[in-house]
């Protein structure tokens, strides 16, 4: 008989509000996978940035967060899952953002799906990462 392991979450140092308010963990870790829930561009008390460039940086910011946390960086990433109110529009300044962020090459999985909600806010990132061996033994904030 298997034993079915409890969730082994993962939060950054400088969790933000949205956490508690809504009840989910930043980032759960399975085996040498992370699983990090949509990240997006909150302040400290769960306010949205009010700018879409500042938002989408912000986004990515908690996003290391929670990688760090893990052990892990953007390089660790695997797959990526973007979340965009309005694509068309928004899209130039995504991109320019994303170039500042993501790296050398090669570059993750990429989805990028457009929504008509995300909770006040205007972007969210959630992805995958592969927990490097030296990180995968080390405690969950």
């Amino acid at each position: 008989m298997s034993q079915i392991s409890k969730r082994d979450a993962v939060f950054p140092a400088d969790r933000h509000a949205l956490y508690d308010l809504h009840r989910y963990s930043a980032a759960i870790r399975s085996g040498d996978l992370l699983f990090v829930s949509g990240q997006v561009g909150s302040r400290a008390d769960g306010s949205p940035e009010p700018v879409f460039a500042d938002q989408v940086r912000r986004a990515f910011a908690n996003l290391r967060e929670v990688l760090a946390a893990a052990g892990c960086s953007f390089d660790d990433v695997i797959d990526v899952t973007s979340f965009h109110t309005d694509p068309a529009a928004q899209f130039e300044t995504f991109m320019a953002v994303r170039a500042e962020e993501i790296g050398e090459p090669p570059y993750p999985n990429w989805t990028a799906i457009g929504v008509n909600w995300l909770a006040g806010f205007d972007f969210e990132i959630k992805v995958v990462a592969r927990i490097p061996v030296t990180a995968s033994s080390s405690s969950s904030a």
